[in-house]
Formats: C-alpha cells, structure tokens, sequence
C-alpha cells in the first residue's frame, strides 16, 4: 500500500468528548469517526484492524470445527417473546416496528435465532455435535454510551453457538471453544487471563470470561499468583478470614455512639479495628400481595463490601431490591446508620456473611439513634443465622483452592464462554431424536469475542505518549517505509521502491509513505497510528550502505544494512 492511494486522517487533538486513552488515539490517529452516542463510522486505518481481528477467529473457529453462517440483525419479536427475553432484556434491547405494526428487535445477541435454526435442522443425533458461528453487527441501546468501542451502542461481535447431546458432549465443545480462544487471544499478541464468571441473564450453568489485562480495565479481576485459580470479582470465591469462632469475651453493652453513622466512625470512637464492625445491608422482595413483602438483613464485616450478585443467589432473594428509608424505619425502628439485628421492630430475615458468621464480640447498630451494640455474640445475643459468601474478595485472602493468597488486577472484558445447558432449547422446543427415537432437548453453549472492542483493549494495554503501539498481527500495517526526500532524491526513491516491492512480495503487510511529509509530521503520524516497525532510507544512510530501523517501542534506532534490510524485517515479524 502506498500511503498517497490510501486516507490518512490524524489529529493533533483528541475532540473534547473522547474520555479514555483509547478513545482519544483512535479518534486522533483517524480510525473512527463518531457519528452519533455510541455509534462510529470505521474508517479505512481502523477497518484495517477490525479486518485483521476477525481473519484471526475466523481461522481459529475454523480450526475449532465450527461452521460459518450469517444470521440477521433485525429479528422477530415472536422468538424473544418465546423465550421471555423481550421483556427480560429492558430497554438495552432495541424494539422496531415494520410497516404492517409488527414488533422485531435489533438483535444484541443470537440465541433464539440460532435456535430456531437447530430446532428446524438437527433432527437426529447422528447430526451432533455442531458450532454454528457468525461475525455480525450487534446493538444495544446502552443508558449511557461512553469510551469510543468500548461501551459503544454499535458493534461487531463474533458469535458461536454448540448443540450436543448431553452435558458430557457440552463440556467437549466447551473446551474446544475455551482452548481456541486462548489460541486466538495469544495470536492477538495480547496479555489476557480467563477467569470464572457468573453467567448474568444469558442463563446457564458454567462460564468463564477472558479478559485484555490493563490498569484502565473496568472488571476486577481475582486470581491467584501461585495456582490457577482465576475469577472476576463477581464470582470469586470469600472464604471466612477466621476458620472458626472464637469464645465470647465481652458482655453485650448498648454504647452510646452520638452522630457515629459509618462504621469507620464508630470504630474510631470506640477506639476498636474497622474489622470488628458489623454493618448492615438492608434488601426488599416484593410480591404481588403487598402484605407479603419481605424485609432482609444482610450482615457484612465493616471493612468489606457487598457483592450484589452473590447476593442475588440466595434463595428468596432473586428479585431483590434495596430497601427505603420508610420501610427500613418500619422494620427496624430507627433511619439508616444504627441498624442491627438485635431488636428488630418487626422480624426480618438475617444472612450473615461467612465471615461475619465467625466473629465474636463485634460490634453492631442497636436500632436506636446515636446507639450501637459492642460485645455482640451469635448463640446467646441473638440467633444463629443463615451463612453465606456475599462479599467481595480483597487482596490478601485466602485462595479457595487452598494454594496460597489472592491478588487484584484490572481488565477489559473481550470473550465470554458460556455453558448454556438446555435453557433456550427447552423455551424453544429445540429437540433431536436419540437412538432409540425419543426427542431429547439440544445441550447448547454460547461463545462471543467483542470484535471492534478488542481494538480499543489493546490500545489500553499498548499505548506510550506518541500514541497507539499495536502488536504485529493486528496493525494496521506491519511496517512503514519512511523516505527522506521521496521527491528529491532518485537514489532514495529507487532504494525504497525496491525494498516495497521485495516486501510485498514476501506477504509483509507494508506501507510505503510516499505523501512527501515532513519527517518530523511523517514519524509523528506513524508513530501515533502505531505501526510497530519503521524502516528509513535517507542520502546519508544510503552513503554508508545503511538503512534505519527503529521498532515502536525503541527509543533509539538500528543501523541495518541495506542488503540485510529484507531478511532483518522478516525475523523481526517471525519473533
């Protein structure tokens, strides 16, 4: 490619609506161009990228076994419906109406269709197992669109959906999905970590998420440094700190504790460890009878914070929501700050989190303005209650798989595997016959790759002051060709065209900048695009015989002999 036939569109400023690095280098390196909230036009650099992203899982779910189709964008409603999703799903899920008045939804994701697809073909077990996938355009209608390809409304999404005979068969198609990713992410040139992940309202059973590591990274992610243990925050295991209780010491004492809402207050009143507070979580079901509601306490150490998800596990509390102040006063007698479970004005449902299950001694809200318990004690101050792991892990817990302590690092979510089980089958009557010609629901899994925004991760992970650093297999180009004086020097111009075409020839994605640049505009332009190898031809090099190489991340060049040149660009692609 010859940088005068093709667009180049750089900025030297971000627009003042770009919030991250990413969105920021990929406005100004002109790969994308907003053209509403959440919605980009790719331009012809960024195009080049997406290009090379999708050759990269399109060879891997080949080698996988999966089978290529195309499914649309617009889809009827009539299967959401079957499944439940179109009211499930809320306003991300864009609805449309056709000119005769009937509902379609702009698809964010393709489980009915696909299911539709298999409950019309695969009649027969002799046809299982199958992985049907698609690169397609995907659409949410997020509430707040932000980070260019990151949380966009608009995106390319690689989609892959399994159908096997039972869970044994799932789980083969499962690891070929987990290992082809692991293939694909690594091709990427990427550093990524796969972590156990709840399965949130896709349904079913199993999942985990692979995510680009980078200190930008909206997702915790949980994992420990001398085993293979690895979730995100959502998922990952709290063990209790202490492994049993300890004997009651103190007797219960209703304390003052005038003003002292927070329990960082109350500790530092009192003159006691944070970690030997109790605070109080206050949740409501709702049910059709109003009567019926139900008011629970959720217990938690007061340094630790609530994992809403973990939360929502527990049986009973499926459709919970925070409680308000009106019904907190109704329950427990006093506003938020002095809650407890001793005392309450009308009974409640108590779940203490492991941790909190084995304290003695804690301190806790009296349910009385400006007052708190100390020296609370489970068995004689109250009773014993229901246990469960409702936090959030910190660092320095315990591993669950008892192979040493847990750390913390950011990441960006970029795939996600799903064992989705007979969940859309059955809702959609998707059955094959076994041997003996029974119908058995399809066992399917689910396996998406956020295309455009693995562009955006690797730009978080990969980026210096002078813009964007891409790895080689999805830059826009592998290598740019500088010219010092294209137009003013024949020498210069007969070397470099020589080498073009000698690198062309040889498969290397190459540009050549013949636009006649200024070198300092000309370095400047690549070096933010982020084309990560560079070679220069220049009079003075050319004297000696050399050229100039300098790879994105040097910070100085190498001085390559011109006859090398060929052989050094293709070892350092090999590498």
């Amino acid at each position: 490619m010859r940088a005068s036939r093709f667009f180049i569109s750089t900025l030297k400023e971000a627009p003042s609506d770009a919030e991250i690095v990413s969105h920021k280098l990929m406005m100004r390196a002109g790969m994308i161009k907003r053209l509403g909230a959440g919605i980009y036009t790719y331009m012809p650099m960024g195009l080049r990228v997406i290009r090379k992203v999708e050759a990269i899982v399109r060879e891997e779910m080949n080698r996988a076994g999966a089978i290529e189709l195309l499914m649309p964008v617009v889809q009827p409603a009539e299967l959401w419906q079957e499944t439940g999703r179109w009211n499930k799903m809320g306003a991300e899920l864009m609805r449309v109406k056709d000119r005769h008045g009937r509902d379609f939804a702009i698809q964010p994701t393709s489980e009915e269709v696909v299911t539709d697809v298999a409950r019309t073909e695969l009649r027969s077990y002799k046809q299982l197992p199958v992985n049907f996938y698609h690169i397609q355009t995907k659409f949410r209608d997020e509430r707040r669109p932000r980070f260019g390809l990151m949380r966009g409304r608009e995106f390319t999404m690689k989609d892959a959906y399994s159908f096997d005979r039972d869970v044994d068969g799932l789980k083969k198609s499962y690891q070929a999905m987990y290992d082809a990713y692991v293939r694909i992410f690594t091709r990427f040139g990427l550093e990524f970590r796969a972590v156990a992940a709840d399965n949130g309202a896709i349904g079913g059973s199993g999942s985990h998420e692979f995510h680009v590591i980078a200190a930008t990274g909206e997702d915790a992610l949980v994992y420990c440094p001398t085993s293979d243990y690895a979730a995100n925050m959502e998922a990952a295991e709290a063990l209790a700190i202490d492994s049993a209780r300890p004997a009651a010491k103190e007797e219960l004492k209703k304390t003052p504790t005038p003003g002292k809402s927070k329990c960082e207050a109350v500790a530092e009143l009192l003159g006691l460890p944070l970690a030997r507070t109790v605070k109080s979580i206050v949740l409501a079901v709702d049910h059709e009878d109003p009567a019926k509601k139900e008011i629970w306490l959720l217990l938690l150490r007061g340094d630790h914070e609530l994992n809403e998800v973990k939360a929502s596990k527990i049986p009973g509390l499926g459709t919970y929501r925070f409680a308000n102040e009106g019904e907190i006063v109704e329950w427990f007698g006093t506003t938020p700050g002095y809650l407890g479970p001793i005392g309450t004005k009308k009974p409640v449902k108590v779940v203490a989190d492991r941790t909190v299950a084995n304290m003695a001694d804690f301190v806790c809200g009296a349910n009385d303005a400006d007052f708190h318990y100390t020296g609370a004690n489970w068995g004689r101050d109250l009773p014993e209650p229901q246990v469960a792991d409702i936090r959030n892990v910190v660092e320095g817990d315990a591993s669950p798989d008892g192979c040493g302590v847990l750390a913390i690092q950011r990441g960006i979510e970029v795939g996600h595997v799903f064992q989705l089980g007979t969940t859309y089958s059955e809702s959609m009557k998707a059955t094959y016959l076994d041997e003996a010609g029974k119908p058995q629901p399809l066992v399917m899994g689910c396996y998406g790759i956020g295309v455009t925004r693995i562009l955006g991760a690797a730009i978080e992970q990969n980026f210096d002051e002078r813009g964007i650093i891409w790895p080689a297999s999805i830059a826009p180009f592998q290598v740019v060709l500088c010219p010092m004086g294209y137009d003013r020097s024949e020498a210069v111009k007969t070397e470099i065209d020589k080498l073009y075409e000698q690198l062309t020839a040889a498969g290397v994605d190459v540009v050549l900048d013949d636009r006649g640049e200024r070198p300092g505009a000309m370095f400047a332009d690549w070096e933010l695009i982020g084309v990560p190898h560079r070679i220069v031809v220049g009079d003075r090099g050319l004297k000696d015989g050399n050229v100039e190489y300098q790879g994105r991340r040097d910070t100085e060049a190498t001085q390559v002999p011109l006859a090398d040149a060929l052989a050094f660009i293709k070892g350092k692609l090999a590498a």
